[in-house]
């Protein structure tokens, strides 16, 4: 069956049929994840095991594009997502929270369960506005360690392959988005969610790390902003950066320093590893 037809019968189930069961959200269950939280300071680098309860745990998928203007950057998010989708499916069965971040494309999910989900939480105050985009202060761009004023494709697309205005109209199909997955690229939804469900720690995963994984509403400068505890997955993230220009380093270095960035002023990375296992008999059924 083609996928938008099936996202269509689950959508006729979840609002067009008045016997259809009530949307449910994801069950708190125990388990404790231990991530090796990595950061950069006067002291060098240091690693420190963070303790999260899945049941206030979720993973930000970013803009991971089922095509893009930039070839080069689209086959990585290719090669990148079907890894992606392993750690995601292993999080995902511990009993944490998945959020897919396709920006642009909801009109792909509009009437979903998972689109849905998101939209019905309810309004939850914040401690400081939540803004569509959060773009680099001036003294963080002085400290900016890529070029990437250009937009930093290394093989733009040429524009009458793309058509207007973007290639891109959903995520990934390696990526899985199912059971009470939800789907959102509005910082304020996904906001709300979080405090409807008692989130409080959030990993981010995804494209571009220089770009959309720091600007986003629901990126990493805004979310740290709201007080969540933020991760990157370091091993699960892409830069757009071209090795033609400043500091002229291979791709992969180009990445590297963009996360070592971020490591040094708005927080921690980690291996996507440590989302897939809980502290052995963490998930256990607790005593009364």
């Amino acid at each position: 069956m083609h996928r938008r037809a099936f996202i269509g019968i689950l959508s006729a189930a979840a609002v067009g049929n008045p016997q259809a069961p009530e949307l449910r959200n994801r069950p708190r269950v125990p388990g404790t994840l231990a991530p090796r939280a990595r950061r950069r300071g006067k002291e060098g680098v240091t690693e420190r095991a963070l303790r999260w309860e899945v049941a206030q745990s979720a993973i930000i998928v970013c803009d991971m594009w089922d095509a893009h203007t930039c070839a080069l950057s689209a086959q990585r998010v290719a090669a990148l997502a079907p890894r992606m989708n392993q750690v995601i499916n292993a999080a995902r069965s511990l009993g944490v929270m998945i959020v897919h971040a396709p920006s642009d494309t909801m009109k792909y999910y509009e009437g979903t369960p998972w689109r849905q989900r998101m939209q019905r939480a309810a309004m939850a105050p914040s401690s400081s506005p939540i803004l569509a985009r959060c773009a680099r202060e001036p003294m963080e761009e002085k400290q900016w360690p890529i070029d990437d004023s250009a937009g930093g494709c290394d093989d733009p697309v040429a524009a009458n392959e793309t058509g207007p205005p973007y290639p891109w109209t959903r995520e990934h199909p390696a990526i899985d988005i199912v059971g009470f997955d939800g789907v959102s690229d509005n910082g304020r939804e996904i906001y709300n969610f979080f405090r409807q469900e008692g989130i409080s720690n959030v990993a981010l995963m995804g494209v571009h790390t220089n770009i959309c994984i720091l600007n986003r509403g629901f990126g990493i400068r805004q979310m740290t902003r709201l007080g969540f505890q933020v991760v990157l997955a370091r091993d699960m993230t892409d830069a757009m950066y071209d090795p033609r220009k400043r500091p002229f380093v291979s791709h992969t270095r180009g990445t590297d320093l963009v996360i070592e960035h971020i490591e040094s002023r708005w927080c921690p990375s980690i291996a996507s590893e440590d989302l897939m296992r809980v502290t052995v008999g963490s998930d256990s059924p607790r005593r009364s």
